[in-house]
């Protein structure tokens, strides 16, 4: 009987650890699945469900670094460490490279920055997570618009050019990109209706695409000219 208050004043302290991890854990998924949110929107690689996992696990992860080791044997920030360096990997499989230019670095980023938002949640830094999910959030979009006013953001466009010959539109073409210090990405020639039809992608800002559009529509050479599936390099 006289052990009955000290069990229960530890099962009472069990109880309050597990609520507050749980909502360390609850706040840790709302956080990452607004960024999430705001990743799927924009159509970026790491959407809704994979912020919050990560968000959620880096929040796991250092809860879990509060109990696991013991103070004489291991140093708990270990666990923290490692979360940034597993992190790194799943990072590097969002970016992308392709034949002159690189895109995902963005989303990269976004994912690196979610898993330190979930270890302040799980070290109960509510305010601090709370706060750098907000920074993040603004900005994304707010810079991110700023950059498109401004003409900076890298956008990678489709273009399509018809003629009668492949050879000439392709002899016209790289005259022009040399001349504007651009290389095509994944060209391809076919021929359509009597016509020769070449496809390429191109990466630059907005203005440089305008401009290039509008040297293109002026060959004399070219029967039609056309740019479709706009992508932000992000």
């Amino acid at each position: 009987m006289a052990h009955l208050p000290y069990i229960f004043a530890l099962q009472a302290g069990h109880m309050l650890w597990l609520t507050s991890s749980v909502g360390r854990l609850g706040l840790a998924a709302v956080l990452g699945g607004i960024i999430g949110l705001e990743r799927t929107i924009h159509r970026k690689p790491a959407g809704i469900r994979t912020n919050m996992f990560i968000c959620v696990g880096a929040a796991m992860f250092t809860i879990l670094s509060e109990v696991i080791p013991d103070a004489s044997v291991g140093d708990r920030t270990r666990i923290a460490s490692n979360i940034v360096q597993g992190v790194g990997f799943l990072g590097a499989g969002a970016i992308i490279h392709g034949k002159g230019s690189v895109s995902g670095l963005t989303s990269a980023a976004t994912i690196w920055v979610v898993a330190s938002i979930g270890l302040a949640a799980g070290a109960s830094k509510y305010l601090l997570a709370i706060f750098a999910t907000i920074l993040i959030l603004l900005a994304l979009n707010l810079l991110g618009w700023i950059e498109a006013k401004l003409g900076l953001k890298v956008l990678t466009m489709s273009y399509e050019i018809k003629g009668s010959s492949s050879p000439q539109i392709l002899e016209e073409l790289n005259e022009i990109l040399e001349e504007a210090h651009h290389s095509m990405q994944a060209m391809q020639v076919g021929r359509s209706q009597n016509l020769s039809r070449v496809l390429f992608n191109l990466t630059c800002t907005l203005p440089e695409h305008e401009k290039l559009l509008a040297k293109l529509r002026s060959q004399a050479g070219f029967e039609s000219v056309a740019s479709f599936n706009a992508t932000s390099e992000e």
